[in-house]
């Protein structure tokens, strides 16, 4: 039992909310919509108690007060993940950034701000000066900077950026230890990595510095194709094409654009491959010339956010698809692969092949570690976690990098490299163990302990990355 009393002494005036029914519903995260195997766990795990920092100083204090009681802390934006980041496995405090949400400044490509600022807010404040954010996930209106920092991994803008990870994509971090007398650290180059894609669990994230991309004129496409591996290699050369700056490349197919309201209407009956794309204006002459080479027909074309879809198109793509579908189609999951040049086209067409049987196949354009790759997998019935995991091995035998998005594990997970100077850093700023318990795990016990760990995946492998770190035995 944690000593919730004796935390809320501790924390003196700083903003806390014990009412169950608020509680609960802010322990709650996308998880359990997009994951079966991490569903019942999900909803059955609730934070003790809501507290809501109003500025730094008050961050400090919760710090503080969590180490001298050992209670437990979640770092919680938006609550718009949806690989288990924002579910308390352990209760304790749920912390609640949204109002550390200030724009800190910009200094022409770069923007700082503080960890519950809104990507949309971000890009309002940068844009009056021509700049905008490289990266942002389809969740954009609502996510918060810290939160996609701290549980995403890529997003929107990744086709032309690649994944946050990937150097310069965050520029620096500052980031508070859970401790009696809480440390503030300063995080730059390299380093920035222990604590993205983290899931909090290893520092108090209170300042981001991001770098930012030219703010175009974006114009947003609907592409259809009578064959999906037409539209595969149609994305594959508009991805390739660096003289067309782009957003966004997208690829769904059929029985997945069918299974959305918002594109159902858009593909026509003879076409199996849908493209949604976003292209800078001056470079629209260009991208039709392809679509015209590639047999496409343009369904739609139109200004950021006013297609006849009625929301920005990149709330079609991303999560927002599998979102989509779920909506009529709950009983719908897919994987997290990569399909990596030089044979992205031909592992593509190896797993289009195995899986025909299934839901059509979901991917999202984005450079990877200086490549190009595909990210996404079949859409397919959950039918168990052994069909699960039977799916999961016939992405990698026909050539993905496959992660586990249906695990609460940071490691099994995949899609960060965890080595020994990460488990370094989670020891010196988190002595007590008490940032989101049960996530960054370094035990041998963890994937057969943990709901979806021990799920076939060997995860993501980086250029230049040290070796993962051996399991404790």
């Amino acid at each position: 039992m944690h000593d919730t009393a004796a935390f809320l002494a501790a924390l003196g005036d700083v903003p806390a909310i014990s009412d169950p029914d608020i509680v609960r519903r802010k322990s709650r995260d996308m998880t359990a919509n997009f994951s079966p195997v991490m569903k019942d766990d999900a909803l059955r795990h609730v934070a003790d108690v809501l507290v809501q920092p109003r500025d730094r100083a008050d961050v400090l204090r919760v710090a503080s007060a969590a180490a001298r009681t050992r209670m437990p802390l979640v770092m919680r934006g938006a609550g718009t993940c949806n690989f288990g980041q924002g579910i308390p496995l352990a209760g304790g405090a749920m912390v609640d950034m949204t109002a550390l949400d200030r724009v800190l400044g910009t200094d022409g490509p770069r923007v700082r701000a503080e960890p519950g600022a809104r990507m949309a807010a971000i890009d309002e404040a940068t844009r009056p000066g021509g700049w905008e954010l490289r990266i942002h996930p389809s969740t954009k209106r609502v996510a918060t900077v810290g939160g996609f920092v701290g549980g995403g991994h890529a997003g929107v803008g990744s086709c032309a950026w690649g994944i946050l990870r990937d150097r310069g994509n965050i520029l620096g971090l500052e980031v508070v230890s859970v401790e009696d007398e809480p440390r503030t650290v300063q995080l730059r180059g390299d380093a920035v990595n222990r604590v993205h894609h983290a899931y909090g669990s290893n520092g108090i994230i209170t300042a981001i510095e991001m770098p930012l991309a030219p703010a175009w004129d974006w114009r947003e496409a609907v592409v259809v194709f009578p064959e999906f591996m037409t539209a595969v290699e149609f994305a594959h050369a508009l991805s390739t094409s660096d003289g067309i700056v782009k957003k966004l490349v997208s690829v769904l197919g059929g029985p997945i654009w069918r299974m959305m309201r918002m594109l159902k209407d858009l593909g026509g009956a003879d076409n199996d491959g849908m493209v949604l794309a976003m292209v800078a204006e001056p470079f629209m002459e260009a991208f039709e010339a392809l679509v015209s080479e590639f047999g496409g027909q343009l369904a739609s074309v139109a200004a950021e956010g006013q297609g006849p879809y009625r929301v920005p198109i990149y709330e079609l793509a991303w999560g927002h698809t599998r979102l989509h579908v779920n909506r009529d189609h709950p009983e719908v999951v897919s994987n997290v692969g990569l399909y990596l040049d030089p044979d992205l086209v031909g592992a593509i067409r190896r797993s289009h092949r195995r899986f025909g049987h299934l839901l059509g196949m979901h991917f999202e354009a984005k450079r990877f570690d200086g490549k190009l790759s595909f990210q996404g997998s079949p859409f397919f019935r959950y039918e168990g976690d052994e069909h699960l995991a039977e799916v999961m091995r016939g992405m990698a035998e026909d050539g993905a990098m496959v992660a586990n998005n249906h695990t609460f594990l940071v490691r099994e997970g995949g899609m960060k490299s965890v080595d020994a100077e990460d488990r370094a850093f989670k020891q010196a700023m988190d002595p007590h163990g008490l940032m989101n318990p049960g996530k960054l795990r370094f035990d041998e016990a963890a994937a057969r302990e943990s709901t979806g760990g021990d799920l076939p995946s060997a995860g993501w492998r980086f250029r230049g990355a040290q070796a993962a770190e051996p399991a404790d035995a």
